[in-house]
């Protein structure tokens, strides 16, 4: 647990250092436009290096481990054209099954487009980048390797949607869904985010919504169909989280008490709040559709943008410090209860382990 805490204390502290709203100074790079590069670097560095180097750690990293084994075999895995292509290609490359270059390879990416995605769209790089470590989303990474780089990607394509650049949104969505297919969902669901809503449109959409209470066998009919290998299997239990549905409502009435001057005729922000809604209806109605939290995953992640965008307009200097005092301090309480549970099955992140000083536990295909 102490590499984790240092790794966050560490990065978020760099973080604090950048300021991503500087801009040159006579045509040429300014000072804390150095600084900014020399801190990303570190910052990258600290994350990749920790993630690149795990071994074993993570629920799903021997099944994974046994996944690229099937690919190499040519035998049929579940996972999706593009995961296996790199794979192929990075295994034939290394001469052998060289696993812990995927994991890299993942690693890399995955941190390099949360980077990038944070430093052109945060109000504040630190506030923001504070957020994105103490909510678990780099250590999450750590598991379900496939899902977080289209996590990663569903961040970085924001801009795109909020420009109108709809070709480009979609083709980097669809190249993104090679890598995990749950990724299309935020065309859609980006794309409701993107309208200006009426009032009496979302009346209709809370009517439609109302369907998902007594229509449950239909949309998971639905899911099924999507998703074959979900059917028969514990995927299809549902569940909703708490935690979640708390910080929604937490950040909704913030953004309805400072709607008018705030949300109302700021598009990027009304993009955030419409997210923030549907992750919310999400969580409270559709807790019986397997694995709602990576649905909602796609809409929540843009809160590390929006409530720092919110916090940043109160007007009362005293009223911002207190509510920035309270989300930090929320923040770091979920970060703590994140590292309580951080070994238990289901994540199982802890204890960090490195090839460096510990071997492979057997996959499925060794011991059967």
């Amino acid at each position: 647990m102490i590499v984790y805490i240092m790794v966050a204390v560490g990065t978020v502290f760099l973080g604090l250092l950048i300021n991503n709203q500087c801009s040159k100074v006579n045509n040429r790079m300014s000072r804390q436009q150095m600084l900014n590069g020399v801190c990303l670097t570190f910052i990258f560095l600290i994350l990749f290096v920790v993630c690149a180097c795990r071994l074993n750690v993570g629920n799903d990293y021997a099944k994974y481990v046994e996944f690229m084994h099937l690919v190499n075999c040519n035998a049929y895995v579940p996972t999706e054209i593009g995961f296996n292509s790199v794979v192929k290609f990075l295994y034939t490359l290394s001469g052998f099954e060289n696993f812990l270059l995927v994991f890299a390879f993942f690693a890399f990416f995955t941190i390099l487009l949360f980077l990038v995605a944070i430093y052109k769209q945060a109000d504040s790089f630190g506030f923001s980048f504070f957020l994105f470590m103490a909510l678990g989303y780099y250590f999450q990474s750590f598991n379900t390797v496939r899902y977080y780089l289209a996590l990663a990607i569903a961040l970085f394509v924001i801009p795109y949607v909020l420009r109108r650049e709809w070709l480009k949104f979609i083709f980097l969505v669809l190249l993104g869904a090679t890598f995990h297919k749950s990724l299309l969902v935020v065309i859609p669901l980006y794309f409701l985010a993107s309208l200006n809503w009426k009032k009496w449109q979302l009346a209709i959409a809370a009517l439609f919504c109302s369907t998902f209470f007594f229509m449950q066998d239909f949309y998971l009919k639905v899911v099924v169909f999507l998703y074959p290998t979900y059917e028969d299997t514990e995927y299809l239990e549902g569940g909703t989280s708490y935690v979640n549905i708390i910080r929604c409502v937490a950040v909704l009435i913030l953004a309805l008490i400072y709607y008018k001057k705030v949300v109302k005729g700021n598009e990027r922000n009304r993009f955030y709040f419409y997210c923030n809604l549907g992750a919310l209806v999400m969580y409270v109605c559709c807790s019986f559709l397997p694995i709602i939290s990576r649905i909602g995953y796609y809409l929540t992640i843009t809160h590390i943008f929006f409530i720092p965008a919110l916090i940043g307009q109160v007007g009362n200097e005293k009223l911002k410090k207190l509510f920035k005092a309270g989300v930090i301090l929320a923040a770091v309480l979920y970060f703590v209860l994140f590292m309580r549970k951080a070994g238990a099955d289901g994540l199982r992140i802890l204890p960090y382990e490195t090839f460096f000083f510990h071997e492979m536990v057997p996959i499925l295909s060794d011991v059967s």
